[in-house]
């Protein structure tokens, strides 16, 4: 079995050549480790694991195989996804919102697969302060700024290009985690540290969070900061279908009134002074009980994955 990873996001004016991304490098890191046996099969089936990517680009880009697993995979961008393929093998999706925009039924919904995180890496035991992580693309873009901004704030500055392994040391030695990127605030919850959804552009997309938090029975609705002067424009990807682009309308639409509202222009001191008061906010975690069943439910799927396609593989 091959495993699939994004190495081009469907969003609009991502680098294709990035080394780092965390949501997409933490495939590589997570899956093998879980399945090693399953990935070592040289075969024309293809893995496609955590990320936003069931959507209409999906089957261009798995073309050439002879079937396609799906797992705790969720939807989004691009355009919908009208039908599913013959030689697709849904195993699991993120949350109700995929599966719902999908038409499979409940027993399909569990949650982002980066929830397996707990199984394979121990954070330490000390934990101190609070943390930020951004958006990829605004890390990309705002690299020097955040890391100005958060040093003001005494917030330590997490970059979502680390290596896995860096990000997961960052966020488990933390009291608490600031997140904009959605897998840090996975990674954060599946080492049970608290985490504050934030949103600094309308790139955000909040489908995607609320198909995960409704799988955790978390609520979404993140603090909202004013882009950076370092931000390049951008109004959302045209090629999204309806659901996407009533996102980017929305959020294009809320981001001045929320700049006005905290009376905030950009400045750095005074995004500081917000972040600082937001990390002193309730922050979120999913409650034990809910972590621990999608955890067994996660962990169970994998292994009749795992038992399913290994023993097809040694019939052959």
């Amino acid at each position: 079995m091959k495993l699939f990873y994004d190495q081009q996001n469907c969003q609009q004016n991502q680098p294709s050549d990035r080394e780092y991304t965390f949501g997409h490098s933490l495939n590589q890191w997570l899956w093998p480790q879980l399945a090693p046996n399953l990935f070592e099969q040289n075969d024309s089936t293809v893995f496609v694991g955590t990320g936003t990517l069931l959507n209409s680009k999906l089957p261009e880009r798995v073309t050439a195989a002879s079937k396609v697993v799906i797992f705790s995979t969720g939807v989004g961008y691009e355009q919908p996804l009208r039908t599913i393929p013959d030689n697709w093998d849904i195993y699991c999706v993120r949350g109700p919102l995929s599966a719902r925009q999908l038409g499979l039924p409940e027993d399909k919904v569990i949650a982002d697969g980066g929830l397996l995180i707990s199984q394979l890496f121990n954070p330490e035991s000390q934990r101190k302060g609070c943390s930020f992580m951004p958006h990829v693309h605004h890390a990309d873009e705002a690299d020097d700024s955040w890391q100005r901004i958060c040093q003001q704030a005494n917030i330590r500055y997490i970059d979502p290009r680390w290596p896995v392994e860096k990000v997961l040391a960052a966020i488990g030695s933390s009291e608490r985690l600031i997140a904009e990127a959605i897998h840090g605030a996975i990674a954060a919850d599946a080492l049970r540290v608290p985490w504050i959804p934030i949103a600094t552009s309308s790139r955000i997309y909040s489908f995607k969070w609320q198909d995960w938090c409704d799988s955790m029975n978390l609520f979404y609705h993140p603090y909202r900061l004013p882009s950076l002067k370092s931000y390049k424009p951008w109004d959302g990807d045209l090629r999204s279908g309806g659901m996407a682009i009533r996102h980017w309308m929305g959020a294009t639409l809320e981001g001045p009134v929320s700049t006005h509202q905290y009376g905030l222009f950009a400045d750095e001191g005074a995004i500081a002074q917000r972040l600082d008061n937001i990390s002193k906010q309730s922050p979120i975690l999913s409650g034990s009980a809910v972590f621990e069943r999608r955890l067994d439910q996660l962990q169970t799927r994998l292994s009749n994955l795992c038992s399913q396609y290994l023993r097809s593989t040694v019939m052959q």
